[in-house]
């Protein structure tokens, strides 16, 4: 896997490509006009992507009807010496449509317990905690 980053403008715009030539840009959202998102809340989408991929994979292959798929993340960061990093991170996954809730849950648990690279990476060093709900229930 490599990723290839690439500065285009004369601040901290970056544009980061994928060996299929897909792209994401980054910026220091700390500045005014920042046109992409920071590192951290790159971060922070990996892991509902990661985990997101996983969760709707597993649902499919159960056919569960999804409708909607929606994950909000928050993450807590704390100072460690000058840098910031995570500390905790929350996942709250919100489902609709013809889901058996308990599927959903353990559909979750099978993520962030064995499939998810990106919150395994993050595991040794920051909290990873998850909610569940499904058509506006929580599991």
């Amino acid at each position: 896997m490599k990723i290839t980053l690439n500065r285009i403008n004369d601040d901290f715009l970056f544009e980061c490509t994928n060996a299929q030539g897909n792209s994401i840009l980054l910026d220091n959202t700390s500045q005014p006009g920042a046109k992409g998102v920071s590192p951290m809340e790159s971060v922070l989408m990996a892991v509902a992507g990661c985990s997101g991929i996983d969760v709707v994979s597993i649902l499919k292959k159960q056919r569960q009807e999804i409708t909607n798929f929606k994950a909000e993340v928050e993450g807590e960061r704390i100072p460690v010496d000058d840098a910031k990093p995570f500390k905790s991170i929350k996942v709250k996954f919100l489902l609709e449509g013809n889901i058996d809730p308990k599927k959903a849950l353990k559909a979750s648990e099978l993520s962030f317990d064995k499939y998810c690279s990106v919150s395994k990476t993050l595991e040794p060093t920051v909290e990873i905690g998850y909610e569940v709900f499904v058509n506006g229930e929580k599991v």
